[in-house]
């Protein structure tokens, strides 16, 4: 092994370039990624390089990027020998956390856009991160060969958008290789070399980090400063612990140990951290007894969509904390809180950016740590402004949050409610302009602006409810305009709600699990939903069960079960009409009896099915 060794101090600082590629979904970012390591000789070419970026089995799946990932390729021009560092970023809204992150050990990114779809709702969202991070930015045309594909009209959007000449496109089709070289040269070109100093000491920036079941924690790391190599003893600025480095390397795209790793490069380290909580995304490492200032990590992210996660069995809860753990380790942006349900016992609240993120969470779980798990309906992080100084000593701020829908307070102790809202930015052609905006009235949106990015482009501006959104309208977006508009959304604070409690009552007995927390003018719609959900799952009993939704002490809905009962009327034959009526009132008065006593014990698959995520809309 130690022969194959790289030596990294052959690339000064100025021949190195790192760089990450950002684009909207589907338009490219990951094939372009296989050409470029194909280019530089980093993957042999055959037919079967198919995002080769994407390790995940998930991603296979689903086709799409969920991790950024790293690769380090090696590139000769003009007689240099030039070190690439290049990221692979996500499109998703639900992951653009995951883009920031990897921008900050950029100076420059490659903004992909399809010449057949032109700029969509990503591509400006990720634009502006690019813009705000003051990184270069070379606008790439991709797919330049379908035979829809109008580069020209994309150039002019790009132009008109994000105010770059369009002298400055590059027109590429990365399935098929045509003109991929230009983009290297761009890279060498127009992004400015890392400023860094290799005689300061060690300050590395930990961007990513992975779990090993043999090697422990591996970190990706920037270096900002200084070099290091295997057998130095490093320490981590978060957790102040000292570690022994036992490799280093870069990622090409494979792991590649090398003796040393220098200032600009980004690469990977293994230093024997056991634990998973140790390798804190946005750390800096030094080198023992040379502290320096800590690089200002991330900012962290913030959760959008919060859902219980419960083990299907309850003697399953360590396997799955442990698994929670380490693919929290993986993806730093879910947050985790305890939690436990009457009915489906101990769990924990998590955090999502996002609906796929959830999904993808979740698949993860089941495939790389054969998890299964209940997941309850997501719901959003509520505020409320309490009324009296009492009240604010009690729970020791005057906002609260509330994530359980259990623990909304009273409307008496509350002045107000607030409820999370976002900037949702639509990209639609405009023939479906007019069904949009009735979409986005019906979900409470307020409009903030238009504008024709060209003849048959429109960009709406809305400010929308967080949990209007957070199930199904990204869905009913996509059917609406056949799959052609595109959305995302930034965080927008909070804004004043009517909201209310839901109780769903059996027999006059609240249920506290399903409990929910809607806005006024929703609840009736809402109420009668779960009251269905639940007529369909309960088990019928001998007597009558009445399935309310209140409000306080005002029904909005009701369903009911009804009681099994045995013929009492089979052996009447003819007579007269009040033997009949005598015992079907013995009958009615019997099961009158029956339902003061009975009680109700709702069985755990209907609670399930109540409160799972609804996907047979």
């Amino acid at each position: 092994m130690e022969t194959e060794k790289v030596d990294m101090s052959r690339f000064p600082v100025e021949n190195i370039r790192n760089f990450s590629i950002i684009a909207h979904v589907d338009h490219g970012k990951s094939t372009l990624a296989d050409r470029l390591l194909e280019l530089t000789g980093t993957i042999d070419k055959t037919k079967n390089n198919k995002q080769v970026l994407d390790k995940l089995q998930v991603e296979r799946e689903r086709g799409i990027t969920v991790k950024a990932q790293t690769a380090s390729l090696f590139y000769n021009c003009e007689g240099k020998q030039y070190l690439l560092n290049l990221i692979d970023t996500p499109g998703h809204v639900d992951f653009s956390y995951e883009v920031s992150r990897s921008l900050s050990a950029c100076q420059g990114v490659l903004l992909v856009v399809d010449a057949n779809e032109g700029i969509q709702a990503q591509t400006v969202a990720n634009f502006f991160l690019a813009f705000e991070a003051q990184l270069s930015v070379i606008p790439v045309i991709n797919k330049i060969d379908l035979k829809n594909a109008d580069p020209e009209r994309v150039v002019k959007q790009i132009e008109k958008v994000f105010d770059i000449p369009s002298d400055e496109c590059i027109k590429i089709s990365a399935k098929l290789g045509t003109n991929v070289e230009s983009v290297l040269q761009a890279v060498i070109e127009r992004i400015p070399p890392p400023k860094v100093h290799r005689n300061s000491p060690l300050r590395a920036l930990v961007f990513d980090s992975t779990f090993d079941q043999y090697r422990g924690v591996i970190a990706n790391v920037a270096l900002f400063d200084g070099v290091v190599s295997k057998g130095d003893k490093i320490v981590s600025a978060h957790t102040q612990k000292t570690y022994d480095v036992n490799e280093v390397g870069v990622l090409n795209p494979n792991e590649q140990p090398t003796h040393k790793l220098y200032a600009g490069q980004v690469g990977y380290l293994i230093a024997g951290m056991k634990d998973v909580t140790e390798a804190q995304i946005g750390d800096t490492l030094y080198l023992h007894k040379q502290p320096v200032e800590p690089l200002p990590g991330f900012k962290s992210a913030k959760p959008m969509v919060f859902a219980g996660m419960y083990p299907v069995d309850q003697s399953e809860y360590n396997n799955l904390k442990s698994a929670i753990e380490k693919l929290t380790l993986n993806d730093s942006s879910v947050t985790v809180h305890r939690d436990s349900s009457l009915a489906l016992g101990a769990g924990w609240r998590l955090g999502f950016l996002g609906l796929l993120h959830m999904e993808v969470f979740n698949q993860r779980l089941e495939q790389e740590y054969n998890a299964s798990v209940i997941l309850t309906t997501p719901t959003v992080p509520y505020k409320a402004v309490l009324s009296s100084a009492k009240l604010i000593k009690e729970y020791r701020e005057k906002e609260i949050t509330i994530i359980n829908p259990a623990q909304f307070p009273d409307k008496s102790k509350v002045t107000e409610y607030l409820e999370p809202v976002v900037l949702g930015t639509i990209i639609t052609p405009d023939e479906f302009t007019g069904k949009i905006m009735m979409l986005c009235q019906a979900r409470r949106a307020v409009q903030k602006n238009m504008v024709f990015i060209d003849q048959n482009r429109v960009m709406l501006k809305y400010l929308l409810p967080l949990n209007e959104i957070v199930v199904d309208f990204y869905d009913s977006l996509k059917s609406l305009s056949s799959g052609y508009a595109s959305f995302d959304y930034e965080d927008a604070g909070y804004q004043t709600a009517e909201l209310v409690k839901m109780d769903i009552l059996l027999n006059g007995n609240i249920v506290e699990e399903l409990v929910t927390i809607v806005h006024k003018d929703k609840a009736q719609t809402v109420g009668k939903a779960i009251c269905e959900r639940l007529k369909d799952s309960l088990p019928r009993q001998l007597f009558e069960i009445a399935i309310q939704a209140a409000i306080g002490s005002k029904i909005i809905a009701r369903e009911t079960v009804k009681a099994y009962r045995k013929n009492v009327l089979a052996k009447c034959y003819g007579g007269d009409i009040t033997r009949k009526m005598k015992l079907l009132k013995r009958q009615a008065e019997g099961k009158k009896k029956l339902r003061k006593v009975g009680n109700i014990e709702v069985p755990k698959d209907a609670f399930i099915k109540v409160l799972k995520t609804q996907t047979d809309k």
